[in-house]
């Protein structure tokens, strides 16, 4: 029997926002979890504060924007697990005006680069890397952090709920990251791993801002459920908590 607490879960990004509430919410079901951190202070320190709620936590240095930290993941994770069982590429960045323009015909080439670099490159570098380790588990899970803003079927409708955020960069870089969930889950439908998209919601998070309507305590519940589906769950959809989104 697979259980809860013989999983290894690798988190980007989560020292904090949303990879961290993920952390904690799957590491309150027994699950080991590892801490990516670009600062590894205060990953460490996110780590330790996981630990007094007596959860099992580590923490390892992660920057999506440096070569080698792909392969130092590797390294750690073959050293110490020998396997992983949950990948959650939770690390993103914004560098535009997402809400109230339109940014497409000035958007910045370096503005571009950078975005698609942590948002999308780093996570299919990540990704491919640990892939081995993951084909070890008994039941691999990956989750894909992307957003309902890269909904292409919404952006188009002609009453778009979403409409007002059209920050070129950030929404084309999650709907790319999309387009691998659905292309690296038909490359493993005949596996025991199942890859998702997931819209944590709308978070009061640096990201996100204070007029978000979701509390930060809530924004890891779809990344948890997803990282934690059964042999009958889906793979290759984008999900907000048990809703289905369009592409």
């Amino acid at each position: 029997m697979i259980t809860q607490d013989s999983k290894v879960a690798f988190i980007t990004g989560a020292n904090r926002g949303i990879g961290f509430e993920t952390a904690k919410g799957l590491g309150e079901l027994g699950i080991t979890v590892v801490i990516g951190a670009r600062d590894i202070a205060k990953g460490e320190d996110a780590a330790k504060r996981l630990r007094g709620l007596g959860i099992r936590a580590e923490a390892i240095h992660y920057d999506a924007t440096q070569d080698q930290s792909a392969d130092a993941a590797f390294a750690y994770l073959d050293r110490n697990f020998g396997k992983l069982d949950i990948l959650v590429n939770n690390a993103g960045i914004l560098k535009e005006q997402l809400v109230g323009g339109n940014n497409s015909s000035s958007v910045s080439k370096e503005i571009l680069q950078d975005t698609f670099q942590t948002n999308l490159f780093a996570v299919i570098e990540l990704t491919q890397k640990l892939l081995p380790l993951i084909k070890l588990a008994p039941a691999g899970r990956i989750v894909n952090l992307s957003s309902i803003l890269a909904s292409l079927t919404l952006h188009s409708m002609p009453d778009s709920p979403i409409d007002p955020a059209k920050g070129f960069a950030y929404n084309a870089s999650k709907s790319a990251l999309n387009a691998y969930t659905i292309h690296l889950a038909h490359e493993l439908r005949e596996t025991n791993i199942k890859v998702n998209s997931a819209h944590p919601g709308w978070v009061k998070t640096e990201l996100g801002g204070a007029d978000a309507p979701m509390e930060v305590a809530d924004s890891g519940k779809t990344s948890v459920r997803l990282a934690t589906l059964d042999e009958t769950g889906p793979s290759g959809g984008f999900f907000h908590e048990e809703d289905t989104l369009p592409w």
